[in-house]
């Protein structure tokens, strides 16, 4: 298959062409593996998962990988605070070029290259048409600093995390495809600081039990867990910076449209330990699907009614839905008959 074959040229702002092709559906990684929902660390093994899935690989490079890129490139072009680094971070950030390039070119060598002679380090991405020669740990080879760089060609977003002091803080990222938080307002901050805004978590202990977990994170041993929200209209920047512009789309839904423009928004989101530099990275990778998609698998649609209907007022609220929540349930009430769900979150077959 062709590069144009696989890509989608599509959009996602302004006249959203974005669409998820019925594999795209399929592979969707559905974050509920019960009929209910509450907020919990859900750790696992980031190991490679069934083939064919988003969890087959390292990172997960799928069929809209070069339209996401250019929505970052244009993202960068109108806020650059979306990409920072402190200066103690940069040995992270290219612990993270290392990782991200030897992952690529492992999983996608149809799609990428790296060869190595020392630290000079030839890298080829041929969805994006880039050829770069560069000396490995020396900033002045490369157009953009080591994080930047490799994060401008890497879906998702990524944060770095400093461990000091029995704590983690977050001291670098690129962030331009958030649920609604803000890198220049996080960046310096500690692990609960970051974390404040989560209702009912801290008082379970969530975040005490999360920051102990990932302290002791071992080089070679990453985890993965879910988290989600939802989103209208299939807009990768929901940040709070651009707030005015996407904020008002929730009061456009209807019982017309609902189907085709409220999306469920999932982030994979993973950690590894970096060898150099002992930092955290922390991919974030945002999938998309609209209700319209969802529901044309049947144990997708049961579960994402119960889950919705039932969820508490302030998870709602949190994530950002509570007013527009009678229309999703209302929607999702049709496709759902009250069947048992199998467990877990793959589709049947």
């Amino acid at each position: 298959m062709s590069l144009d074959d696989f890509f989608h040229d599509e959009t996602f702002f302004g006249d959203y062409t974005f669409k998820n092709s019925p594999r795209a559906i399929k592979r969707f990684p559905f974050p509920f593996p019960e009929d209910d929902y509450m907020y919990s660390v859900n750790m696992e093994p980031h190991v490679p998962g069934r083939p064919g899935s988003v969890f087959e690989h390292t990172f997960d490079v799928d069929e809209h990988y070069v339209a996401e890129m250019r929505d970052r490139a244009r993202v960068l072009r109108d806020d650059p605070l979306r990409c920072q680094s402190l200066p103690h971070m940069t040995l992270a950030g290219w612990d993270l070029l290392e990782l991200i390039m030897e992952s690529f070119a492992r999983d996608y060598p149809q799609w990428f290259s790296l060869t190595k002679n020392g630290n000079q380090w030839h890298w080829i991405n041929r969805p994006l048409n880039i050829d770069q020669k560069f000396t490995f740990l020396d900033e002045s080879t490369l157009p953009y600093g080591p994080m930047e760089y490799i994060t401008r060609q890497a879906q998702g977003d990524f944060t770095l995390q400093d461990q000091r002091n029995d704590n983690l803080w977050i001291e670098a990222g690129m962030v331009t495809t958030q649920a609604d938080w803000s890198l220049d307002f996080d960046i310096g901050m500690s692990f609960h600081e970051w974390h404040a805004p989560v209702p009912k978590a801290h008082e379970m202990g969530v975040f005490d039990r999360a920051l102990k977990f990932l302290l002791q994170l071992q080089h070679g041993a990453p985890v993965r867990r879910f988290n989600w929200t939802m989103t209208v209209d299939p807009l990768l920047d929901t940040s709070p910076e651009n707030y005015p512009k996407w904020g008002p789309g929730k009061t456009t839904l209807t019982k017309e449209n609902i189907g085709q423009r409220q999306h469920l928004r999932v982030e994979l989101q993973t950690l590894f330990r970096l060898p150099r530099s002992n930092a955290i990275a922390f991919p974030i990778r945002c999938y998309l699907c609209s209700f319209e998609d969802l529901v044309t698998q049947p144990k997708w649609a049961r579960r994402l009614h119960r889950v919705v209907r039932d969820l508490p007022d302030e998870l709602a609220t949190y994530k950002g839905f509570i007013r527009n929540r009678p229309l999703m349930v209302d929607y999702l009430s049709q496709f759902d008959d009250g069947a048992p769900t199998s467990p877990g979150w793959w589709p049947d077959e």
